[in-house]
């Protein structure tokens, strides 16, 4: 029986970390796929919008079950996962009634699917419009995090999509739950099972099909993970990627500043979760408020345990401040440490983002109109923010509902990657006769 067979049919399938002919099942797996898109892309809006409220509610309904598939998976960890993979792992009723209200939030979205972007009509009479499709198969390949499994599912649902989606085997079985769950919703409207599929496998060759394209069945891959994870994602996939290696992300105190406005933001950004992609890793402070803001907001960030390396006046300011090496300031710590430095103006804070930053997140905390627009437009990051911190990287926070990932490429997808950014599009031409002289 094959990979795909077997989640298919069961809605969560046999764990089969020994198959015979490991490429021939994912290679079915994505004709499957192929096949549900298709059908998934026309498919009625209202029959997608009662599957996935659906799927939320049997996610509610199978939380003591998907409380204890995460608890075993928690418990085969052990002791090798650190503190901020373990945060990301974990579940607790809060959360799992928060991935529920997730699916809900994409249920109530406008459907993209035929959406007329633009219209125009020609001289010749031609009427041109760009509309909204959806990208076909998305691969999702992901560490750690179980919610994936509902935001990828949920979010190529609504845009038309098929997803394979493929966890990390420290996640295995809370995922597996969770796919269940979205199973029954594809099933309660009769929408195909195969729009949702997860590899019940923990071969780590199974990433490697993936980022073959299974024949050409995989439009786009989704890496939702560490370093390691995203680069090889990114090295060796035959399809497009939608994906950020690294969330170097900056706060910048510019005067004028409210020190309480800043106090707030940059607490919030760097240690609310220090395990995201949109936390804070270095702070740079406005030298004309180095007098009156530096030293607050190192004491305040040291009181809630984070560990501050700065730079020779950073320093000055509390002899329990470390040394920043240069390594530091391109540093993506996932961990309660920040990065300090005083900059001489808004053109070196800028210039110091541009050089150190990986255009993902970046937020100007200033009462300074003119500096903050400045900020914003020369900032060439996927989210720039003014006077908020920078943990709203979020799909959720951004209205979506959830997001696949953040996207810090150029092309196609850029920032939280929703509903419309799981859609490409094609030009519907109406014509009355016209032929090209």
């Amino acid at each position: 029986m094959s990979i795909a067979r077997t989640a298919g049919q069961s809605g969560g399938g046999k764990i089969l970390d020994d198959v015979a002919d490991l490429p021939g099942a994912m290679a079915d797996m994505g004709r499957r796929a192929r096949a549900a898109g298709r059908s998934l892309a026309l498919a009625d809006p209202a029959r997608k919008t009662a599957a996935l409220k659906a799927a939320a509610n049997a996610i509610r309904d199978s939380s003591s079950a998907i409380l204890q598939a995460n608890a075993e998976d928690i418990a085969a960890a052990g002791d090798k996962l650190t503190p901020v993979f373990r945060d990301r792992l974990s579940l607790d009723a809060k959360r799992v009634a928060a991935i529920a209200d997730g699916v809900d939030v994409v249920a109530a979205l406008a459907d993209p699917v035929g959406t007329v972007i633009a219209a125009w009509e020609r001289p010749n009479g031609l009427k041109i419009e760009r509309v909204r499709t959806p990208l076909g198969v998305i691969a999702v390949i992901y560490e750690s995090r179980p919610n994936v499994t509902a935001d990828a599912g949920a979010l190529g649902v609504k845009a038309g999509n098929a997803v394979i989606l493929r966890g990390g085997s420290e996640s295995f079985h809370s995922s597996r739950a969770i796919h269940r769950a979205l199973v029954q919703g594809l099933a309660s409207q009769d929408l195909p099972v195969d729009a949702i599929q997860l590899v019940p496998t923990r071969d780590r060759a199974a990433v490697g099909d993936l980022l073959s394209g299974l024949g050409g069945t995989v439009d786009v891959v989704v890496p939702r993970g560490g370093k390691a994870l995203v680069g090889r994602v990114e090295a060796e996939a035959r399809v497009p990627v939608f994906a950020h290696l690294e969330g170097v992300c900056h706060v910048y105190v510019h005067a004028p500043a409210d020190l309480d406005v800043a106090k707030r933001i940059v607490l919030n950004a760097k240690m609310r979760r220090t395990g995201v992609c949109g936390a804070a890793e270095t702070l740079l402070v406005d030298r004309k408020l180095a007098a009156t803001h530096l030293k607050p907001l190192v004491e305040m960030l040291i009181a809630a345990g984070c560990e501050i390396r700065g730079d020779e006046q950073t320093r000055g300011v509390d002899k329990r401040v470390v040394p920043a090496t240069e390594q530091d300031w391109s540093t993506e710590y996932l961990d309660a440490i920040l990065s300090v430095k005083v900059t001489d103006s808004l053109q070196a804070a800028i210039e110091h983002v541009g050089r150190y930053g990986t255009h993902h997140t970046d937020a100007i905390v200033t009462d300074d109109q003119v500096a903050a627009e400045k900020f914003l437009s020369e900032v060439d990051s996927a989210i720039v923010l003014h006077n908020a911190s920078t943990q709203f990287a979020d799909g959720g926070e951004f209205g979506f509902g959830a997001e696949i990932g953040i996207a810090t490429g150029r092309l196609h997808a850029r920032g939280p990657v929703g509903v419309e950014q799981l859609c490409s599009f094609k030009y519907r031409v109406r014509g009355t006769g016209q032929t090209r002289p």
